[in-house]
C-alpha cells in the first residue's frame, strides 16, 4: 500500500483511532488500497451500455418514488435471518436511466476517480438535480429501509453514488457499523445498481446471517494492508460461509443491515459500474460518543451532531414517509 494515502499521523498507527483527518475522496483510494486484490485486469470483458429506453417526466418519477412498495412478511423475515435482501422491480427501467444520466453529467464536472478508479459522489440531494434530490429522500426506499428493520421511521445519513471505472479494483470485506458513528443497530443501507450488474462488473456480495460477523470478530483490523480482508476470507471459507456474489438484474435493489459482512469484486468491463447507495437508521438515534478514522468524513453528512446526542440536523431528514 502506498502510505501516502494517509496523513503522517493515521501512517504511523496499525488500528483506526482518532477521526479521519483528509477528503472523503482519499478515504475511498485509503480503502480500497486495503482490498486483497490480485490486481488490475488484463483483459476486460466488452460489455454493452444499458439499452436506450424513454425517460420519465419528473412528475413521473417523483410519484413513482413515492409510491410504497409491497413488501410481504417472508422478505422482512429472511432479511432480519440473512442481513441483507436483493428485492427485483423496485425501480423502473426509466427512473434508472434518468437517475444514471444525471449521474454521469455530474461525473464528467468533478474532479474525476481517484488513484484506486473509484469514484464517490456525496450529499448530491444538495445540489442542483432534482433527479437525485428526489432518489435520495424517497418514501418508497426509506419506507423499506423502515419496514425492514422493523422501525416506525428512517433518517437519511447519506447518500453516495459509488462508480468503479473498467478495471478498478476489489472493495474488501466489511460491514458498516465498523464505520457509521451511529450509536444503533438499526442502520440499512440500499444499494441500487443504475444498470445490470453481471458477475465480471462486481456485484456486491453478502455473507449470509445476521450473526456472521462473530465468526470474523477475532481478525484484527489493519488501516496499512490487506490483511483484514484476506483474514477475513479464509475465516469465513474455513466455518463454511455463505456467500451470495449473484449478478443484479435491472430494476433490482439490494438492502443490507450495517453488521452484514459485504464485498465486491473489481469491474473488469468495458462499462463503468455506476450504484446509488443510500443509509437510513432509525429516527431516535444518536451519534457514537468517539467517533473513529474508519467513519470517514462523518461530519460532512451529519453538521452540528454532537456526540453522545440524537442525530437530528437539517442533512438528516426523515424520508419514510
Amino acid at each position: 500500500m502506498d502510505s501516502r494515502i494517509l496523513s503522517a499521523e493515521h501512517a504511523e498507527q496499525s488500528g483506526v483511532a482518532g477521526q479521519w483527518d483528509e477528503s472523503n475522496e482519499a478515504w475511498w483510494d485509503w480503502y480500497l488500497s486495503l482490498a486483497d486484490d490480485e490486481g488490475a485486469p488484463t483483459e476486460l470483458v466488452e460489455v454493452d451500455p444499458p439499452a436506450a429506453v424513454d425517460l420519465p417526466t419528473i412528475e413521473a418519477l417523483r410519484e413513482e418514488l413515492a409510491t410504497p412498495y409491497a413488501l410481504t412478511e417472508a422478505q422482512a423475515e429472511r432479511f432480519r435471518a440473512d442481513g441483507y435482501l436483493k428485492v427485483k422491480d423496485v425501480l423502473s427501467p426509466g427512473a434508472l436511466a434518468l437517475a444514471r444520466s444525471e449521474v454521469e453529467r455530474l461525473a464528467a464536472e468533478g474532479d474525476g476517480p481517484g488513484t484506486s478508479g473509484f469514484l464517490s459522489l456525496d450529499l448530491m440531494w444538495q445540489g442542483d438535480s432534482e433527479v437525485l434530490r428526489l432518489f435520495a429522500l424517497s418514501p418508497r426506499i426509506g419506507r423499506l429501509a423502515a419496514d425492514l428493520l422493523g422501525v416506525d421511521d428512517t433518517r437519511i445519513y447519506h447518500d453516495n453514488v459509488l462508480s468503479k471505472t473498467p478495471g478498478c479494483g476489489r472493495t474488501p470485506w466489511h460491514f458498516d457499523a465498523h464505520h457509521f458513528p451511529i450509536a444503533s443497530r438499526d442502520i440499512v443501507t440500499s444499494w441500487i445498481p443504475l444498470q445490470a450488474i453481471p458477475a465480471p462488473m462486481g456485484p456486491l456480495a453478502f455473507a449470509a446471517g445476521i450473526e456472521t460477523w462473530k465468526v470474523v470478530d477475532g481478525v484484527d483490523f489493519s488501516s496499512t494492508d490487506s490483511s483484514y480482508d484476506r483474514g477475513v476470507a479464509e475465516t469465513f471459507k474455513e466455518a463454511g460461509v455463505v456467500v451470495d456474489d449473484t449478478p443484479f438484474e435491472l430494476g433490482e435493489v439490494s438492502f443490507h443491515h450495517a453488521w452484514c459482512f459485504h464485498f465486491a469484486r473489481g469491474n473488469a468491463t468495458t462499462q463503468p459500474r455506476q450504484v446509488m447507495a443510500t443509509t437510513y437508521f432509525a429516527d431516535g438515534a444518536p451519534l457514537v460518543d468517539s467517533p473513529t478514522q474508519v467513519s470517514g468524513d462523518f461530519e460532512k453528512f451529519m453538521p452540528g451532531a454532537t456526540p453522545g446526542a440524537v442525530i437530528d440536523t437539517p442533512l438528516n431528514p426523515i424520508v419514510s414517509r
